[in-house]
């Protein structure tokens, strides 16, 4: 039968037998959605199984059946499903004498509803018959249907608190409490005593696009439909279900899927943060740049960021406002692009600086990469100093790595702790929300340095070499690349490149390059060089301290190696 949205189904009997049998509706209903397609079938079990009870019935009691109503995947708490609604109205517009049930909670779980319900029958002038209880208009059938009512509503009551009871328990014991997101299976095992036990897997097919999609969007230089887009060319797309087939997934899909913290291994339920034991997909790490970049598109839905140019965005005013692209037409009908200041355009600064032609733009910026590059020579003195930093800081590394194990575990210890407060309703969940927050950021650190430690001394040797070479032939690179490698490359250089009112352009550096073209730092490396000492300015003993929360650990990546 199809689901309760769909019309009720009309049962086709003889105009003849009607006119001497009495006429009878039938109602069916199931909890869930899962028992509507249990079996791969498309009613599953229990709607055909009540079916067959309620004609049956109708047969011994001489009746037809004239209509049937179900509600598949519908909770009996309350009264607002479609087609017990649609029963009420059909049998106050026409001739019916019975509704048959197979059971009374079928029709209610709730006594109000219950009361309202066969109130509503009996001004039709319709008895209600149960299949397996013996109810009726006695006073002692009108007595069990009250006692079966308001079982039956104790039962769900009870029922509910246990359900929830025990999602509790099983988010805090790190089990998933709701379907697996894509990218994983909900499946049923068998334990060694032979007990079944609900539990999640990673889908083999799904689950290395999903990983992939967190690691493309980090990046950031990708909008959320072009992310789509590229997703369903690799084949990625939704479950299947026995009433829907699998499809690529949508941008608001993807931008939920984004956000979702079970892919970095918690388990969220009622506004608590559980340590899952499902395998996570995304790194920790990771996660957090996918959420940096969402926040910075300000995404939300559907919405994506769109370039228009792969300076859009790092290009920036003398006046300290964006530059943006926009389009004039000349005398000749011909169109051309030119930057403006944002400020002056939206009239929200005094800035009066002229626009300025796209092409005239893209050019300084090319001759700027000229200004910042670093002779073979420097390179070489950089390389070799910076890898003798590395050598000093790995011999301290193992006792860092000890401790940080250390405090991983005892903050793991304080979340436990801080669970079994709330459970016993020592805590509010608002308190346990402020220190979950506050503790994940501290373990979210710890992971980053862990992580970065794991990395190993020659990786990010390795990584140093190419962020030196590129700086040595940083003009050249820039000349040869496409616009999109343009963007990288603006933004692994730059935080910032302002254009001048004389056109002059200067610029920020990130954090790995404001450590290598520091002037500073040039110099200290000649030193090392010459005499194959660190310069006494360089502190080793304090460097950690000295990098930012978001750095710490990642050595070759951080913003300053030293003070």
């Amino acid at each position: 039968m199809p689901a309760a949205t769909e019309a009720h189904t009309a049962v086709p009997a003889d105009q003849e037998g009607l006119n001497n049998a009495q006429r009878a509706v039938a109602y069916i209903r199931v909890s869930t959605k899962e028992q509507a397609e249990r079996g791969g079938f498309e009613e599953g079990f229990s709607i055909p199984a009540q079916r067959d009870a309620i004609r049956r019935a109708a047969a011994e009691a001489g009746a037809m059946i004239v209509e049937e109503f179900i509600d598949a995947g519908e909770t009996a708490t309350n009264a607002r499903r479609p087609d017990l609604q649609r029963m009420l109205s059909y049998i106050k517009s026409n001739q019916v004498d019975l509704c048959i049930v197979y059971k009374l909670d079928r029709l209610a779980r709730n006594r109000a509803d219950d009361v309202a319900i066969h109130l509503a029958l009996r001004q039709a002038g319709v008895t209600l018959v149960s299949v397996t209880e013996n109810i009726d208009e006695t006073p002692t059938g009108m007595l069990l249907h009250g006692i079966m009512s308001t079982i039956a509503e104790f039962y769900s009551r009870n029922l509910a608190g246990e359900v929830t009871k025990g999602l509790q328990q099983k988010a805090a014991s790190g089990g998933t409490v709701t379907k697996a997101p894509l990218g994983y299976l909900n499946v049923r095992e068998r334990d060694p005593q032979g007990r079944e036990v609900r539990t999640v897997t990673v889908d083999p097919e799904r689950a290395p696009l999903v990983a992939w999609a967190f690691e493309a969007y980090a990046v950031g230089n990708r909008s959320l439909s072009d992310l789509a887009d590229e997703l369903a060319a690799r084949g990625l797309t939704s479950l299947p279900t026995p009433k829907r087939p699998a499809k690529p997934i949508g941008v608001s899909t993807l931008q939920r899927m984004l956000r979702n913290p079970y892919y970095k291994g918690d388990i969220v339920y009622k506004g608590a943060r559980h340590l899952g034991i499902h395998d996570r997909l995304v790194h920790p790490t990771v996660w957090t740049k996918v959420q940096n970049v969402l926040d910075a598109h300000n995404v939300a839905g559907d919405r994506t960021q769109t370039h228009e140019h792969y300076l859009k965005g790092t290009l920036y005013c003398g006046c300290g406002k964006r530059m943006t692209i926009n389009h004039a037409r000349n005398r000749h009908g011909e169109t051309y692009p030119y930057f403006i200041c944002l400020g002056r355009h939206m009239g929200t600064s005094g800035c009066e600086r002229q626009a300025v032609l796209v092409p005239t733009v893209e050019r300084l910026v090319a001759e700027h990469y000229r200004t910042i590059e670093l002779s073979p020579e420097a390179a070489d003195a950089l390389t070799g100093m910076i890898e003798d930093i590395f050598d000093r800081i790995d011999a301290e590394s193992e006792t860092q790595r000890r401790d940080l194990t250390r405090q991983k575990e005892r903050l793991e210890d304080e979340q436990l702790r801080l669970l079994q407060a709330h459970y016993a309703d020592a805590i509010s969940l608002p308190v346990l929300k402020k220190e979950q927050h506050r503790i994940e950021g501290m373990l979210t650190d710890i992971d980053q340095r862990l992580s970065a430690y794991r990395a190993g001394r020659e990786d990010a040797k390795l990584r140093l070499r190419a962020y030196l070479h590129l700086a040595t032939n940083a003009h050249a690179f820039y000349l040869a690349c496409d616009d999109a490698r343009r963007r990288l490359c603006n933004q692994a250089f730059f935080t910032k490149i302002t254009l001048k009112e004389n056109l002059d352009v200067t610029s920020e550096f990130t954090g790995i390059y404001e450590t290598i073209l520091d002037p500073t730092n040039r110099l200290h490396a000649e030193f090392w060089q010459r005499t194959g000492q660190l310069h006494p300015d360089i502190n080793l003993e304090h460097n950690e301290e000295t990098l930012p929360h978001d750095q710490r650990g990642r050595v070759g990546t951080s913003t300053k190696w030293w003070t």
